[in-house]
């Protein structure tokens, strides 16, 4: 399905204020309920975020930039908030991360998991299936496959119009969210049991088990 921007959709694009932020944590939880879109050949597509995972940087054991480690594929991390860090996870998935904080300090939101909003018959394609189900975009790996995202976009300035997080005035309020520990960061001892995943309570969408 190939559209034109909506004005009735009423998104408003989040700006750098919104990333440009210290605190990580409460990003990921402002992250909750925002439209993350893509926009490739004229062809949107959409979803509201209901699953986030935030990680601390160069302190944090879990996160790829821990310690100040610095690589081609993490130089991203490094940037100003406001970009995708997109990554390969277990040679297959592609992972969709925001970017956070100011310049050299590398902070990153995890995007797990998104409720589909536009352009389901497109995201139906991207993934092969014949029917819309809940591993649409249940889990960081199909959220970028329905997306159309990968690796290539990692860098890409969310400011623009090509992959974007928009508001609309949709709300989650605090008791409609649950902080947990993240998913498969065992190797990072005592940050793994940090509560820094954030899920919309009750959505069928939301990955993985409650811990």
């Amino acid at each position: 399905m190939r559209m034109k921007e909506n004005k009735s959709l009423h998104w408003k694009k989040l700006s750098s204020d919104f990333y440009n932020r210290k605190n990580v944590v409460a990003v990921a939880k402002e992250l909750l309920g925002k439209i993350l879109v893509t926009k490739f050949d004229g062809i949107i597509t959409a979803g509201r975020i209901i699953e986030t995972e935030a990680y601390n940087g160069v302190i944090d054991k879990a996160s790829h930039a821990f310690g100040g480690r610095r690589t081609d594929r993490t130089e991203v991390m490094y940037c100003s908030g406001g970009v995708a860090y997109v990554y390969l996870c277990y040679g297959i998935h592609h992972l969709f991360n925001v970017v956070t904080n100011g310049k050299d300090i590398p902070h990153a939101i995890l995007i797990r998991a998104i409720k589909p909003m536009v352009g389901i018959d497109v995201m139906l394609k991207r993934t092969k299936k014949k029917k819309l189900d809940l591993t649409l975009t249940k889990g960081p790996g199909n959220v970028a496959k329905a997306l159309g995202i990968n690796t290539k976009h990692s860098g890409i300035n969310l400011l623009e119009d090509v992959i974007f997080i928009a508001e609309d005035g949709f709300i989650i309020k605090k008791k409609d969210y649950l902080a947990t520990a993240r998913i498969g960061v065992e190797y990072s001892g005592e940050d793994a049991l940090l509560p820094y995943r954030f899920i919309v309570k009750n959505n069928p969408y939301v990955s993985g088990k409650l811990k």
